[in-house]
């Protein structure tokens, strides 16, 4: 499919839509992607033009800084007040407020906050400043994690001691299991992440089909991907099944990483994790296990963290679980746009809001 010429793919494209056309034909379909760089692609590709006005493609909570909790800004933002502490972070995390600041302005007041590519970055940071307790903030899904293992596996070895991790890592599929079970999110079929399944396969989703009988496809990030992935939960739906399906099978393994989720189970175990806009969720995070709690910012530097306080008048909680649209917020496009941000789903690239904005109706409401 990727090597298509302009007119296969054209072609291709066709005959995907004539189809979905046909056999949703006098339904009304919700279906829902659970990863930021599907709701990117789907935008910058204009996949939502091209399908029927009853089919319905709905954001759920698919990006990891947008469903990280204020109480865990709060925490960084706390630390980074301390002298003797750098931050470490990915950069999208700089802008995301919390209760009464942001990293970025923590920064800018001082705070030693260095923005990295990597946990092995992060690693070295503290490797180079052996003055410091280097603070890495951990977050992200399945996909990520295995890095911040190896990285604490790597310190552990070589007896790095000034080298901690705050760990905010997320499981997604609890997270689809918690929106079914709350009946608040009424999904006829799930675009499930590709890059958390080349990790964890596909054994993790089965309880989609056959506990909720809802279908689910594993889909990958190019057009064509997406819409043959919107065909095939279509397809089920019309069929009267509930299956999963793996579209993305040239990248995802059936078994997935097996490595990686040994690096995972090594380093981690599987805890309860508040997510914004769902709650708490029963083993949906990864906390360090004992052996390596001495890598744990949290059971070893001492901190205060002020209230948590959510932003008024955010929506991003109801964005995450697919019951509003962006454009829905009173303050989409008005007091919340990336340059700045009320709510989490508006900055990072992969936020729901943010891409909204740029790709879609931000423009019509500026």
């Amino acid at each position: 499919m990727l090597s298509m010429t302009n007119e296969g793919v054209k072609k291709t494209a066709a005959f995907f839509t004539r189809e979905i056309e046909r056999l949703s034909k006098g339904r009304s379909l919700r279906l829902m992607e659970v990863c930021g760089t599907h709701t990117v692609s789907i935008f910058k590709s204009g996949i939502r033009q091209l399908l029927p006005e009853h089919v319905e493609l709905v954001s759920g909570p698919g990006c990891p800084v947008c469903v990280t909790p204020n109480e865990y800004l709060d925490t960084a933002i706390a630390y980074s007040r301390k002298s003797d502490v750098m931050i470490t972070t990915f950069g999208d995390m700089l802008k995301v407020p919390g209760s009464s600041s942001t990293l970025a302005q923590e920064k800018a007041q001082g705070s030693d906050i260095r923005i990295v590519y990597s946990s092995l970055e992060a690693l070295e940071f503290a490797e180079k400043n052996p003055d410091k307790k280097v603070i890495f903030l951990a977050v992200g899904f399945e996909t990520t994690a295995p890095t911040a293992a190896a990285a604490i596996l790597m310190a552990s070895e070589a007896r790095c001691t000034n080298f901690y991790v705050l760990s905010a890592h997320k499981l997604v599929p609890p997270a689809l299991r918690s929106l079914l079970a709350s009946g608040e999110s009424h999904v006829d079929g799930f675009l499930l992440p590709g890059h958390v399944s080349a990790i964890i396969g596909l054994q993790p989703y089965e309880f989609l089909s056959t506990e909720y009988h809802i279908p689910g496809v594993v889909a990958g990030f190019e057009p064509l991907d997406i819409l043959q992935s919107v065909y095939m939960l279509i397809q089920q739906v019309h069929d009267q099944t509930a299956r999963l399906e793996n579209q993305y099978s040239r990248i995802v393994p059936k078994v997935g990483n097996p490595s990686a989720c040994a690096i995972l189970s090594q380093v981690y175990q599987q805890s309860d994790a508040v997510w914004r806009g769902l709650g708490k969720i029963p083993d949906s995070g990864m906390s360090i296990r004992a052996k390596y709690q001495a890598f744990d910012a949290l059971l070893n530097i001492p901190i205060v963290v002020e209230e948590t306080k959510e932003a008024s008048h955010c929506q991003c909680g109801k964005v995450l679980r697919g019951l509003l649209l962006p454009s829905a917020c009173l303050l989409f496009g008005k007091a919340c746009r990336p340059e700045h941000p009320i709510g989490s789903c508006m900055v990072s690239v992969e936020g729901t809001c943010a891409a909204w904005y740029k790709y879609g109706a931000g423009r019509w409401q500026v």
